[in-house]
């Protein structure tokens, strides 16, 4: 009797191993979540393999119809990185995060240490216009991605996004997610003195 009561025993302790399973890995993951909360690391700067090489090599055509100043506004040429810093900011017509930080867009863009470019993400051409004509178009080129493969290229995470290209064309900055006062004071403009003073 006894023989087969330990034969009971072993099937009740897989079975209660595989009640108490679902607990032990919500447990797990709740400390690992915890722990990168306590850790107070800026999620919104996240490491990109473009930082320090090359920006994409990459044309993209002009939104049709976009005006600034009374002039077309090109498409996105890379050879107009070079001699100068340039912020390219993804954006989308669709983003509402992208509706809020516009108005940040629209006072850098009178920062006239560099230029502002625009990657409209996966738009369509006549809603990419009407945002900008809403909103305002701080930007002095934009060029449209309609398929967002431009966006892989680049490491996109998701829209919006910011990137620093220096006077040499290199990528020395990129915020994920929309740009805020305190982003903009704390870790933009630090980069953009820094590519200043690097070229």
């Amino acid at each position: 009797m006894s023989g087969q009561n330990g034969l009971d025993q072993a099937p009740r302790k897989r079975t209660s191993l595989f009640v108490f399973l679902p607990l032990i890995l919500f447990a797990v993951l709740a400390a690992i979540f915890a722990f990168q909360l306590a850790s107070g690391r800026d999620e919104s700067v996240i490491p990109s393999a473009l930082i320090g090489k090359p920006a994409p090599n990459l044309t993209l055509p002009a939104v049709s119809g976009l005006q600034r100043d009374g002039q077309p506004v090109p498409g996105l040429d890379p050879a107009g990185f070079k001699g100068q810093i340039t912020l390219l900011n993804v954006f989308g017509s669709w983003c509402v995060p992208c509706r809020v930080e516009h108005p940040l867009l629209m006072q850098l863009a009178q920062d006239k240490r560099f230029r502002l470019a625009g990657l409209n993400y996966k738009d369509k051409n006549e809603n990419a216009l009407g945002f900008l004509s809403d909103l305002g178009n701080p930007y002095a080129t934009v060029g449209a991605d309609t398929n967002g493969r431009a966006a892989i290229e680049w490491g996109v995470y998701g829209v919006p996004e910011t990137f620093l290209i220096g006077r040499d064309g290199i990528v020395a900055y990129k915020h994920v997610g929309p740009l805020t006062t305190e982003s903009i004071r704390n870790d933009l403009m630090p980069a953009v003195e820094a590519a200043l003073q690097a070229n």
